[in-house]
């Protein structure tokens, strides 16, 4: 063979990454179930983590106070105070507390007014005989309804996502006692060289200190594998062999440090070669030029190696290059390194003055403009920690920030994690979780935004996301979201294609009780229906079937309640708020409810045509077209993907 031949970096590492797809080790190596504590931080999930349970998982008081049924409180005021007796119309519940069933809404403790048996104030607030009251609440104020946080069975942590503490909080919160994470791979670190020193040891003459093994085996540990580093072999050629063959025996790489040139007691090369095949022997970098890549024959299996440059800079750099990437992807995780960029809110930030303010966002490019949508904020939404890819800091004396305004991110994330970022706006819907996963393993990210299928229009003709999932039904032609788009999005070229058809019915608890066959049951006496937001293609869906039925949405109790997604709307269902409500079929099964169905109706995807052909967009492309996410899009009850990959239109 040809030592110490120089080629282009792209040349080596494509040589590289073929032997190892040849040999089955170009994904990830295996997998084993751990459980979740603390030792899980920093390991990489090899499976998606879905909520098991929905959290809270009861209905939790907010504050300590007095629970209350909201309607008790009407009409309380400075000047005209309302008095309620405990326990009957009140019951002390601390934070955290389950809500006790009969009540609806929490006082705070320092709302109230306690008052003896005499109606005198007393100092007992945890055990008054009753409370006086001068300002009402509204039901539900002051309490943590059952799936604020998660719902059960959504996506809560994306295969390929390094663990961090937050992440095990919400994995635990949602029900999970154990995880599937990559095998950490198992590398040997080999320093050899007749002048190479352990640490500590005495110093002679041309001795050097072994502290390129320390470099490499610590850079495999922060990138995630499980280093060994080897005692120093001296440069003999047939010592060297044996011990690299034995290495090769029991772990997935071998690096040897140092002999990787082309001089006479430089035996990488040949070692590797008699054990194996050398594929590089040079690569045109500076520093680290003299890099080994090759393939080591191990009876049934190849195990790759890393003829390692001796000096330092050139080690350190070539781990960079070569051995971090290697371990990211067997492992399932993408490289990313955190930044700070400029990016534009999408909505109106308050804050409280005098305070600094840490805002966690999540952050999409859409065409030339970053921009910055704060998460949920509320005290105890755990899922806003994982989701965040930055903290937007408001400094003490600024009160907020306004929609449209600029604002610096801290990234929780990389750069280039945000960049393969596709922003959805709009409806909800199931299958769009389903299409995250299969995305992230193809190198793109996908972040949605629960606003209704007008919302998410409306997001398009501001520039806002990269496509909307809208199902919004056209009375009059019976058509689907297109005699919306000059209403919503106007002056915006759009390319609509094809998702799901799906059913629409009402989610009612197991056995449905209240025996509901349509919707002109909801307009019984007694019976609390929950509904989803105004701008929702649901909520078009249902004002339009209840016109057609002469029915009054004010007629209904519950009608103005609002839920953001299908399964919110089944979460209320199953904790009791509410008897029934519109949605899909996979939200009732999903948490064990039963579905009177309905109709049927078509969720479109609707795409800007300045990234309908963008590379950002090319894998959403490839996924509406894999039979294996078809398959499994199928599998949810209710969903039809004859029409998925479709083209519907183009407008404008």
């Amino acid at each position: 063979m040809v030592y110490l031949k120089d080629i282009p970096l792209e040349e080596a590492q494509a040589r590289f990454e073929a032997a190892l797809a040849a040999a089955g080790l170009w994904g990830v190596l295996e997998q084993e179930e751990i459980p979740l504590d603390e030792n899980a931080r920093g390991r990489i999930l090899a499976e998606p983590v879905w909520a098991r349970l929905s959290s809270p998982n009861y209905h939790a008081s907010a504050m300590d106070g007095l629970a209350v049924v909201a309607g008790s409180t009407d009409g309380a005021a400075p000047q005209t105070p309302v008095t309620l007796t405990l326990p009957d119309q009140a019951r002390y519940v601390d934070t955290g507390d389950p809500l006790p069933p009969e009540f609806d809404a929490v006082i705070p403790i320092e709302d109230i007014e306690a008052l003896d048996e005499n109606g005198g104030l007393t100092g007992a607030l945890r055990t008054p005989a009753a409370i006086r009251l001068r300002a009402g609440v509204t039901p539900w104020q002051h309490v943590r309804p059952m799936g604020e946080d998660m719902v059960a069975t959504e996506l809560v942590l994306p295969a390929g996502q390094q663990l961090r503490a937050v992440d095990l909080a919400a994995a635990a919160a949602c029900g999970h006692t154990r995880l599937a994470v990559a095998r950490r791979p198992r590398v040997a670190v080999l320093p050899t060289g007749s002048e190479l020193v352990a640490i500590g040891a005495p110093l002679e003459l041309g001795d050097i200190i072994d502290s390129n093994s320390v470099l490499l085996a610590a850079q495999v540990e922060e990138w995630g594998g499980q280093a060994t580093r080897c005692a120093i072999v001296r440069d003999d050629f047939a010592a060297l062999q044996a011990v690299v063959r034995e290495l090769a025996a029991a772990h997935d790489l071998v690096l040897i440090n140092a002999g990787s040139s082309a001089g006479a007691e430089d035996f990488t090369a040949r070692v590797i070669e008699s054990l194996g095949e050398v594929l590089v022997h040079g690569v045109a970098v500076r520093p680290g030029h003299p890099v080994i890549l090759g393939m080591l024959d191990n009876g049934e299996r190849r195990v790759p190696v890393v003829g390692v440059p001796g000096y330092p800079v050139s080690a350190a750099l070539t781990g960079e290059i070569f051995v971090r990437p290697l371990l990211a992807r067997w492992q399932g995780q993408a490289l990313d390194e955190p930044d700070t960029i400029e990016a534009t809110l999408t909505r109106k930030l308050t804050s409280p003055m005098g305070d600094e303010d840490y805002v966690r966002v999540v952050v999409g490019q859409v065409g030339a403009r970053r921009w910055a949508a704060p998460l949920g904020r509320g005290a105890g939404v755990i899922s806003s920690l994982v989701r965040a890819d930055g903290l937007v800091v408001l400094g003490r004396g600024v009160q907020g920030a306004a929609a449209g305004e600029p604002v610096t991110v801290r990234l929780l994330r990389p750069r280039a994690t945000l960049e393969q970022t596709i922003l959805v706006v709009g409806s909800h819907d199931l299958t769009l979780d389903l299409l995250a996963q299969w995305l992230s393993r193809h190198g793109r990210r996908l972040v949605s935004a629960n606003v209704g299928s007008q919302g998410g229009l409306v997001a398009l003709q501001r520039g806002e996301a990269h496509l909307a999932g809208s199902h919004l039904l056209d009375p009059e032609t019976g058509e689907y979201n297109l005699s919306y788009l000059p209403r919503y999005a106007p002056g915006v070229p759009v390319r609509v294609v094809g998702l799901v058809r799906r059913q629409q019915g009402l989610i009612v608890p197991p056995g449905n009780p209240q025996g509901l066959a349509g919707l002109a049951d909801l307009a019984r006496a007694g019976l609390r229906f929950v509904n989803r937001q105004r701008g929702a293609g649901t909520r078009v869906l249902l004002d339009y079937e209840l016109g057609k039925l002469n029915i009054d949405g004010r007629a209904i109790a519950g009608y103005e309640r609002e839920e953001y997604t299908h399964l919110s709307v089944a979460a209320a269902v199953a904790a009791g708020r509410a008897d029934c409500g519109l949605g899909v079929a996979a939200a009732a099964q999903a948490l064990g409810l039963d579905f009177v169905p309905l109709f049927s109706e078509r969720y479109d995807i609707i795409v800007p045509m300045e990234f309908a052909e963008s590379e950002l967009l090319a894998p959403l492309w490839g996924a509406l077209q894999d039979p294996e996410l078809r398959v499994e899009i199928q599998r949810l009850p209710g969903y039809d993907v004859s029409e998925m990959g479709r083209l519907i239109a183009e407008v404008g």
